[in-house]
Formats: structure tokens, C-alpha cells, sequence
């Protein structure tokens, strides 16, 4: 019999969003899987399950290439979701094979390590940039200084969206990613469809600018992007913009504010950092690790699946606990000590398997970025208040980070 989450997990309570770390040790020590009755979930908890049933094909993002909504036991989304939803789900996130295999194929002739690489010396002049204003004020907010403004405009620039419409993209993002948390009210669920709505049309009078006068972006090349045939429709190259978007900077923006508040809390961690600014990618890793930006991945289970003697069947919902995976004491030495210099650091923060994210590389440049521009700008940098965490629990942030030069 699986044993039950009650009242250890509970992503709607401000103590346990700031700290949810050890209500999953708990969670581990209760079993591999935990059923989670006000989500309709089970919750997966341990590093080797969460690893393996990433890379495992009887669960999937979708269903709907198997089985109709009735068939799989789920009540369709509300019609007035539809917006939303006819976004979110052409996006190769959320699709699986063949549909994600040809959409991936495509976008990765698009968006090669070449097109990554191109945009370091970017980032890097941005990040100075931002960081030589931050100083020049004396400090201010991290968050609205820096870690917002640099992946939106690395991945704007990338996807060659003009500057001035740039302040749109993260309020838009913010508000579809709301519908990514556990059951999103409906206020959510409205500023999710009102975004999607207007995103969506802003994407495709891009798209259709682009068709007649192509630029050397990624847009374009989405566009030119063919193979054996095959294209992307218009509405796959919308939803897969979005997807870029969004993925492309919100785990970079919450990384940045949690991976600084964790430095602030472990002063002899950031000592060590400033002293060997060669440990910036072993921190960068670490830091992803200890305070996870994306806490929970869901998939459904297409086939029945057994985790450790509990038969999990078709129709059901696995969370996915990432957080609680990076902080498994069985993969994890002292899980909850900030170790920059950690050498063994097979973290999941960005997935596995066929979903694993396609804007890694590039996440790791900014995140790079900015560390290394407030390392050697701002040396003196010190936390100003106590911050207040978002409510949010599936992505992980705060609502600012107030900093001073001292």
C-alpha cells in the first residue's frame, strides 16, 4: 500500500514554499511513491526514480496521442481555456513522439551550439552592463537589475524580437507559467489565456515579418527549418517561440535570485567563490542543485507502472519531485550543505531524456554571465533586506532581492 503525503507536502503553505526541503526528506524516508490526494497525484521523491521514469516511455507530457480525453479517465479543459491550451500544446514540451521527435529534429538545425555560442560575447557585454548600473546606484534590486532583464534579452535577441517590444515578453511568460502551478485558480487560468492570446499574435506578425524579409535570427531560421519534407506549421513555430521564451528565462531568472540568496546565507561559500572566480562552473551547478528553480515535472502514465511494489495505473498523474531528487542523501553527499567545489553533481534541474531542456547551454552562458559581472564588479555586494518568496512552489523565486555595495 503507498503511503499517503497528508499533511508532510503542501505547496499551498508559505512555510513549506520557503523551505520545502525538509518535508521531502520525510517524503523520501515514507516510500518511493507517496499518493497526493489534493492534487490527484502521485508524488515521486528519490533521485533514481525520478532519473529513470524521465527516460521512461510508458509515461509521457501527453496523452492525446494515445487516447481521447474520455478514454484516458480526464475531464477536457474548459472551452475557455482553449487559447491556452492550443498554445501549450503544440510546443514540443508537451507533445511526445513523433510529433516531439520531428519538432525537436527541427529546432535543433535551428538552434545549434554554433547559435549559442554566438550570443557569449553578448551576454557577457550585457551582464557588465547591468551590473556597472547596479553598482553606479549603490545596489537596488538583483532581481529587476539584473537576473530579469539579461535571459529576456539574450533569448529576444536570439530570436530577434526588437527591443522596444522586449518589456512585453515577461509579463506575458509570467502569466502562462501561472497555469503551470497545482491546481491554478481560475484568476490564473484567465491572465494565462489573456497572455496566450496576445503573445500569440504578437509571435505571428513577427512570423509573418520575417517570412517576407527573413533576418539572421532564429525565427528565421525556424522558419527556413526543413527536413525530409517536413516544416513547422504556424502554429508549432508560435508555440515553440513561447516555449523558448519562457523556458529561456524564467528558470535563468529564479536560479540567479535563489543562487544569490543561498551565497548570502553561506558566507564562506561566496568568500571561497570571490577568492576563485575558477569555481564559477562548478557553483553555477551547485547552486541549480541546492535551491532547484523548477521544483515538480509532471507526466502521465500511459501504461501501468510499478514503483517499489505499488502499481501505479494508466490514467493516473506522477509529480515528479526535482527538488527533492537534487537533495537525495543516496546520490547527494551532505545534500543540504552548499558545496560549490561539489565534483559529483548529477543534478536534474534540467530534466533527462527526450524532454531534457534544449536551452541548457544557453542558461548556463548567463547564468555564467552575470555571476562572473558581480563577482568582479561588485565584490562587496551584501544582502539589503530579507526576501519575500513568491507563493509559487512548482517555480521557485522571490519577489526581489534587495542588495547594497558595501
Amino acid at each position: 500500500m503507498a503511503a499517503a503525503a497528508d499533511h508532510v507536502f503542501d505547496p499551498w503553505d508559505p512555510a513549506f514554499v520557503a523551505d520545502p526541503y525538509p518535508a521531502y526528506a520525510e517524503l523520501r524516508a515514507r516510500g518511493r511513491v507517496i499518493r497526493y490526494e489534493p492534487s490527484d497525484q502521485w508524488l515521486v521523491p528519490h533521485h533514481a526514480d525520478v532519473s529513470a521514469l524521465l527516460r521512461d516511455r510508458r509515461l509521457g507530457r501527453t496523452y492525446l496521442h494515445r487516447f481521447t480525453h474520455e478514454e484516458f479517465g480526464r475531464t477536457p479543459p474548459p472551452p475557455g481555456h482553449e487559447p491556452f491550451h492550443t498554445l501549450n500544446d503544440h510546443g514540443m514540451l508537451d507533445l511526445e513522439p513523433p510529433d516531439h521527435t520531428r519538432i525537436r529534429r527541427l529546432v535543433a538545425k535551428a538552434f545549434t551550439p554554433r547559435t549559442v555560442q554566438r550570443l557569449r560575447p553578448y551576454a557577457h557585454a550585457l551582464a557588465d552592463e547591468l551590473v556597472a548600473a547596479l553598482v553606479g546606484n549603490g545596489g537596488g534590486d538583483l532581481l529587476t537589475d539584473v537576473a530579469e532583464p539579461l535571459p529576456v534579452a539574450v533569448i529576444a535577441e536570439l530570436l530577434g524580437i526588437p527591443a522596444a517590444d522586449r518589456p512585453l515578453l515577461r509579463p506575458w511568460s509570467a502569466d502562462i507559467c501561472g497555469m503551470y502551478e497545482l491546481n491554478p485558480s481560475e484568476e490564473a487560468a484567465a491572465r494565462a489565456v489573456r497572455a496566450s492570446v496576445e503573445f500569440s499574435g504578437y509571435l505571428r506578425e513577427l512570423i509573418a515579418a520575417r517570412r517576407a524579409e527573413p533576418g539572421e535570427d532564429l525565427v528565421s531560421a525556424l522558419i527556413a527549418a526543413h527536413d525530409e519534407g517536413d516544416r513547422l506549421t504556424e502554429q508549432e513555430l508560435v508555440s515553440t517561440a513561447v516555449l523558448l521564451l519562457n523556458a529561456g528565462h524564467e528558470a535563468t531568472v529564479n536560479a540567479t535570485v535563489n543562487g544569490w540568496y543561498a551565497l548570502f546565507r553561506h558566507p564562506g561559500q561566496l568568500a571561497a567563490l570571490r577568492a576563485d572566480h575558477s569555481l564559477v562552473p562548478s557553483a553555477i551547478e551547485e547552486l541549480l542543485r541546492y535551491d532547484t528553480p523548477l521544483q515538480l515535472f509532471e507526466r502521465w502514465v500511459l501504461d501501468d507502472i510499478e514503483i517499489g511494489g505499488t502499481t501505479i495505473p494508466r490514467g493516473s498523474e506522477v509529480a515528479l519531485l526535482f527538488g527533492s531528487a537534487n537533495h537525495d542523501p543516496a546520490v547527494f553527499a551532505a545534500p543540504g550543505r552548499l558545496d560549490l567545489a561539489r565534483a559529483e553533481n548529477p543534478h536534474i534541474s534540467f530534466g533527462a531524456g527526450i524532454h531534457y531542456c534544449v536551452g541548457a547551454p544557453l542558461a548556463r552562458i548567463e547564468l555564467a554571465a552575470s555571476l562572473t559581472a558581480l563577482l568582479e564588479r561588485a565584490p562587496t555586494l551584501a544582502l539589503a533586506a530579507e526576501p519575500e518568496r513568491r507563493p509559487n512552489f512548482v517555480m521557485r523565486g522571490l519577489r526581489g532581492l534587495r542588495v547594497e555595495l558595501r
